[in-house]
């Protein structure tokens, strides 16, 4: 197929399933956090406004529910009550609310916090825990939340339930690193924690996992990349709270919401449409070529890992303000 026409022809037509990302700001900041989403964030929520227009072209576009997301949604619970209201009156409905339960302090604050997010449709509270999320958070206050939400009849999406023996097996009222693990269930534990735990091969888990992949020759990889055309997938989509539409969950890739249902222009999106034509191969052209890009390595674990490094290039190094690269603390994690 001719390349340039696959380029024009990216477009997001209709979403299926996908979330709003009401905040990046976060207690945590998990070594597998596809948004790399921290406490040196700025305290951002998402506006009114915001939240208005991402449900109004949310549900143009054909899908009826989303799902609440962070960064962690709760730590402005009164700003995430009106949230839900907005999705309420714009006739979108929320599949769930996903929460770190960093915000837990007791049970009874914990009762007003759910009964308020029910009255506003809300059946369902993710509940994460995993040994990323425990580095940061005591496992008390996730079993605080669980106690919680039996109490008031919300119901609970435990992800993962496979990692509460574990978590179990520790002081709940501390924190521990992932090296306590290492220590308690063998120095593999980290290695084989994506085989047990979906974990997107993006944002931090880049880093975390890089050691543990096999790595390849940098031109077998160009080689072997054919077009990113999962860049059009909308099946678990993302709309965050600047009006970015994250493609393809490929974090730190961005396009204008407004422009959902049209075609994307070359000019207007050089870097989406290289990769959706060519790749990883069209984007390292784009780079060398337009920006005197040279690979670090002589070998990477996938292509997402030279794609990161490209964009992370072109943003710190080469001080590149585009809208398809944001938000820009995505490039500036500490």
């Amino acid at each position: 197929p001719d390349l340039t026409i696959m380029a024009q022809r990216l477009t997001i037509k209709r979403l299926i399933s996908g979330g709003l990302i009401t905040n990046y700001y976060c207690t945590s900041r998990c070594r597998h956090c596809l948004y790399r989403s921290s406490p040196w964030w700025p305290k951002n929520y998402i506006s009114d406004q915001m939240a208005k227009d991402n449900c109004k072209t949310i549900r143009s576009l054909g899908c009826k529910s989303v799902h609440i997301g962070g960064g962690e949604p709760l730590l402005k619970p009164d700003r995430l009550f009106r949230v839900l209201e907005i999705a309420g009156e714009t006739g979108v409905a929320i599949d769930y609310v996903e929460t770190n339960s960093s915000w837990y302090k007791d049970l009874q604050s914990a009762y007003t916090v759910l009964e308020n997010l029910m009255v506003r449709g809300v059946l369902t509270l993710l509940v994460s825990m995993s040994p990323f999320h425990n580095e940061f958070i005591p496992f008390y206050k996730v079993k605080g939340v669980i106690a919680a939400c039996r109490e008031v009849g919300m119901g609970i999406f435990p992800w993962i339930r496979d990692f509460y023996p574990e978590l179990d097996s520790k002081n709940d009222r501390r924190t521990h690193t992932i090296e306590e693990y290492l220590e308690s269930f063998g120095q593999s534990y980290l290695q084989e924690l994506p085989q047990r735990y979906w974990i997107s091969n993006g944002g931090r888990a880049l880093e975390t996992f890089s050691s543990f992949r096999t790595q390849r020759p940098l031109s077998e990889i160009v080689a072997e990349s054919g077009p990113c055309t999962e860049l059009a997938a909308a099946s678990h989509f993302h709309l965050d709270l600047f009006g970015n539409y994250i493609p393809g969950l490929c974090a730190g890739l961005a396009i204008d919401r407004d422009d959902l249902g049209v075609v994307l222009q070359k000019d207007n999106y050089p870097i989406l449409t290289a990769l959706y034509a060519d790749g990883i191969a069209g984007l390292l052209k784009l780079a060398q070529n337009d920006y005197d890009f040279k690979p670090k390595h002589a070998t990477y674990g996938s292509k997402c890992e030279l794609c990161y490094e490209i964009r992370h290039y072109l943003v710190i190094q080469k001080k590149v303000e585009t809208h398809e690269l944001q938000p820009m603390e995505h490039y500036q994690d500490r």
